[in-house]
């Protein structure tokens, strides 16, 4: 990855990255970038939900074969820690609205065995 001077330049300070040096992925431009692309992969992923899921994400999240190009999309604009906490977050939502939509024996307060269920 390059950096860039204040003045614009890349690749300034040598062989490595310099000491103080903003990384681009975290100005506006690249996090733009990054949210595009996660927003086009989840809206993909939502899209073909009826598809049965076969690649495997980070966090354990599944997500069918025809979002693979949006995937790797998101892969490569995103830091790969942004990318974690997108699909913990992403899979926890889901969580969520998969327990809320769920039967109505998941809905409320859990319902605890009574007294007379159990024989003496």
């Amino acid at each position: 990855m390059s950096t860039l001077s204040p003045d614009g330049d890349s690749d300034y300070g040598g062989g490595g990255e310099a000491a103080g040096a903003v990384m681009a992925d975290v100005l506006s431009k690249g996090r733009e970038a990054c949210y595009k692309a996660r927003d086009a992969f989840y809206t993909c992923v939502e899209k073909h939900a009826d598809k049965k899921p076969t690649e495997i994400a980070t966090m354990g999240l599944l997500y069918p074969a025809d979002c693979k190009k949006s995937r790797a999309n998101f892969v490569n604009s995103c830091r790969p820690s942004w990318v974690k906490h997108f699909d913990r977050q992403y899979s926890a939502k889901k969580r969520v609205q998969r327990l809320l939509d769920g039967g109505d024996d998941r809905r409320g307060p859990i319902s605890l065995p009574q007294p007379y269920t159990f024989k003496q």
